[in-house]
């Protein structure tokens, strides 16, 4: 392992990971300028709000879990049958019902969408990003859990599901770009290589988000 390599590997790999991340959120810090960076061309800084009145409320799971000592997030590719975001890629989550708060609206998108059923400890949430084309104005939650998963997901919304080891978030050589065609529209956005899957948009930004945060904390254990 090279010396470039072994503090990225000590940290996706570290015990404690998941709290180091609470502390930087407490502490207030955030990858805003890695998020920005991930943003498509063509939203012209629409992700970064203000949402309008008319915005719905939505929450996402980024969910910490291990595997082989590595850290991870699951990550779900949609049916190519669905009308709406056919074949994307996202993170768990779905729109925040009135009887419920946007975590516990996280944690059960989460157990329903993929099906997992371990236990879950929530570090907080990063920043709100507001999706102009679905308007809603999503909370991200970040959280853990000490079991390792058996993926059960609905075919009705998840075709698979994707496990992003974290050191992936820290490797500049998984970056790059997409070409996405929206009927006469032809544009680029920064994405994410997982294996042979391809993450953009707003589930790219999030992630940038907490490359950000992972990055601050390998720089203050230099």
């Amino acid at each position: 392992m090279s010396s470039i390599a072994s503090p990225i590997a000590a940290l996706t790999r570290a015990d404690d990971l998941p709290q180091m991340l609470a502390a930087a959120l407490r502490a207030g810090h955030s990858g805003a300028a890695m998020r920005a960076k991930m943003a498509p061309e063509l939203s012209y800084g629409r992700y970064a709000g203000p949402a309008p009145y008319t915005a719905r409320q939505a929450a996402v799971m980024l969910l910490l879990f291990r595997r082989a000592g590595q850290w991870h997030l699951p990550l779900t590719q949609r049916p190519l049958s669905l009308t709406n975001h056919a074949g994307q890629i996202s993170l768990p989550g779905g729109a925040v019902e009135p009887s419920e708060t946007s975590d516990q609206a996280a944690i059960r998108e989460l157990r329903e969408e993929i099906g997992f059923s371990g236990s879950i400890a929530i570090a907080g949430p990063l920043a709100e990003c507001y999706v102009f084309a679905s308007d809603f104005l999503i909370t991200p939650w970040l959280a853990s859990s000490i079991d390792e998963p058996n993926w059960l997901p609905d075919a009705r919304e998840v075709d698979h599901v994707i496990e992003l080891p974290l050191d992936v978030l820290l490797d500049p050589g998984a970056v790059g770009l997409v070409t996405i065609e929206r009927g006469p529209r032809v544009f680029h956005a920064p994405c994410i290589r997982v294996g042979e899957a391809r993450v953009w948009g707003v589930t790219c930004m999030i992630l940038g988000e907490l490359a950000g945060l992972l990055q601050h904390i390998l720089e203050t254990q230099r």
